[in-house]
């Protein structure tokens, strides 16, 4: 990260252009021309300042999303470490639910396994047993990442202005104690509208999802906020990630854990694209 303060006035304006997006549901230029180039802590700041404004309107943070746990999207982004974004309560959605149309600009799925703590982890450096303790059990999920970034023409600096390009995430609804599995072999698969469309595991999310949790634990951590007791942390992608229309509905099955549905909302008809 830079070792300079960020530029107040470049964070206001790459914040408003992202605000901008997701209030005419129009997807922007990338930020990234606003910023220092490769400037992740100015990208933190822009993230900083659009929670604080979401937090004004009476959201709520109910989590936090790992991003870029996957070796190969590291290397397409040039980067050698993953990236977090805040989970809100506006973009949480019932298994099964409808999300509707718009309320993720141009969507993608993605199994993740979840994490649900029941104990706060404060520690600079957690262990794996610290985490083990902590979290109170996991679930299946679908993680519906989205880009307020036009074509999803996105460098590092702009997926982490954008709260690490999340947008809305589905859990399932039934919880299942840590010791009753092996997260990093339990297997996942992506079903969209009955088809299989992509397949992982959870060795493909940092070598085990706990590490990815890990991972978050400390940031979090040495950021002076830590994961605390009923946060649900998302993990990171199991398989590759795809794309989704309106009317599509999505299923994951991951071993151990069951099943978990996001369905889309149809467009209505006459509706523009």
């Amino acid at each position: 990260m830079s070792a300079v303060e960020p530029n107040t006035k470049a964070v206001a304006e790459a914040a408003d252009r992202l605000e901008e997006a997701h209030r005419t549901g129009v997807p922007v230029a990338p930020v990234r021309d606003l910023l220092p180039a490769g400037d992740v802590r100015a990208a933190y700041a822009v993230q900083e300042l659009r929670t604080a404004r979401r937090l004004a309107r009476g959201r709520r943070i109910t989590g936090w999303k790992v991003g870029l746990t996957s070796r190969a999207v590291q290397r397409q982004l040039g980067v050698d470490s993953p990236d977090f974004g805040a989970l809100f309560d506006d973009t949480a959605f019932c298994d099964g639910a409808e999300i509707p149309v718009g309320a993720v600009l141009q969507p993608r799925a993605e199994a993740e396994i979840a994490l649900v703590l029941g104990e706060d982890l404060p520690h600079a450096h957690s262990t794996v047993a610290d985490l083990l303790r902590a979290t109170a059990f996991a679930l299946p999920a679908i993680e519906v990442v989205g880009s307020r970034i036009r074509d999803w023409d996105i460098t590092l600096v702009d997926t982490v202005a954008d709260n690490a390009s999340s947008g809305a995430y589905v859990l399932g609804t039934r919880p299942v104690r840590l010791d009753a599995l092996d997260l990093r072999t339990a297997g996942a698969v992506l079903e969209r509208r009955g088809e299989v469309v992509s397949v992982g595991a959870g060795a493909a999310c940092l070598g085990s999802p706990l590490n990815a949790a890990l991972w978050l634990a400390d940031t979090l951590a040495g950021l002076g906020r830590p994961l605390r007791a009923g946060d649900t942390v998302l993990t990171g992608a199991l398989g590759p990630v795809v794309d989704v229309a309106p009317g599509d509905v999505v299923e994951a099955r991951i071993e151990g854990l069951g099943t978990v549905r996001a369905a889309f909302a149809a467009a209505r008809e006459g509706a523009g694209a």
